[in-house]
């Protein structure tokens, strides 16, 4: 299959939730709409942004069929649909297929911590079981494992895995897997902070949470970059960098959820074991949010 771009702009959308918990369908669909029309040029569904450790299969089966109705084919649909089970994986990316999904998104298996090998062959398992494009997710801060540049090498060889979701947050790294793979191999930062000077070593854009908040604006730093504007970029990126480092002042997608209520988008609380924002946590949140306009 041919290498595809799904775009520049990606947002790894949260799961809306209502007053007692449940999935809120009808906010999700209106959620991804608006991504879809503040920018982004796809949408990650029931990633781990999208709390998919604590959703059920037939969950995240209504979010990929609801997702796909409501963006149109205004915005690439990319569904999350790894774990730490390569049969699991497998099954819920058929489920994608079946959905309308346009793309997956693979976290690294996390807990079981396998080695390079045991990586290689859990990816190319669930590559090889659909037709759908392939983008891989390093996180190790939260998968406990790294996808060495090396074994990222053997999968970019496998013909529907076309790209990484980086966030290692070791730019070394970045710079070694820009050079090993192949050039239309898609590296995207997992990290809105480091997506400049990731686009610089060679990436395509971010997979991005802050876009919830400043989608157009993150689209017109990368557009900006991507065009030689570099001072535009980075006055940008200067502009937006303390609603970055807010977003992780503690565990994702804590704080966007809280900001997105704050600011009258309401798309409930987080499922255990994760909680709410701590009164002294929403303060600062609050004050980043005044401090960059989004808070009239």
């Amino acid at each position: 299959m041919e290498r595809l771009d799904f775009g520049r702009l990606l947002t790894a959308m949260i799961t809306p939730m209502d007053e007692t918990g449940e999935v809120d369908y009808q906010a999700a669909a209106g959620l991804a709409n608006r991504l879809a029309q503040t920018g982004s040029d796809g949408i990650v569904v029931s990633g781990t942004t999208g709390e998919s450790p604590t959703l059920s299969s037939q969950e995240k089966e209504k979010l990929f069929h609801v997702v796909v109705e409501a963006v149109g084919g205004k915005a690439a649909v990319i569904a999350g649909t790894g774990s730490y089970d390569t049969k699991a994986s497998i099954q819920l990316t058929g489920i994608a297929q079946r959905s309308g999904a346009d793309g997956i998104l693979l976290v690294s298996p996390y807990y079981n911590k396998p080695p390079q090998e045991g990586l290689y062959r859990h990816f190319r398992a669930i590559a090889e079981s659909t037709s759908l494009p392939v983008l891989l997710y390093n996180i190790p801060s939260r998968a406990g494992v790294n996808i060495e540049p090396e074994t990222l090498v053997r999968l970019a060889e496998i013909k529907n895995i076309v790209g990484v979701k980086e966030a290692s947050g070791n730019l070394n790294q970045v710079a070694t897997i820009r050079r090993l793979c192949p050039p239309d191999f898609l590296l995207y930062s997992g990290d809105d902070s480091l997506t400049l000077p990731i686009m610089s070593l060679g990436g395509v854009g971010v997979i991005s949470v802050a876009s919830h908040l400043v989608g157009r604006r993150m689209k017109e730093m990368i557009e900006a970059f991507a065009a030689g504007q570099v001072a535009t970029a980075e006055k940008i990126n200067r502009e937006l960098s303390s609603l970055f480092k807010a977003l992780f002042l503690t565990t994702n997608p804590i704080p966007v959820k809280a900001a997105m209520n704050i600011l009258g988008q309401k798309v409930g609380g987080v499922r255990l074991p994760l909680v709410g924002l701590s009164a002294e946590e929403e303060q600062k949140l609050r004050a980043v949010l005044a401090k960059t306009g989004l808070l009239a």
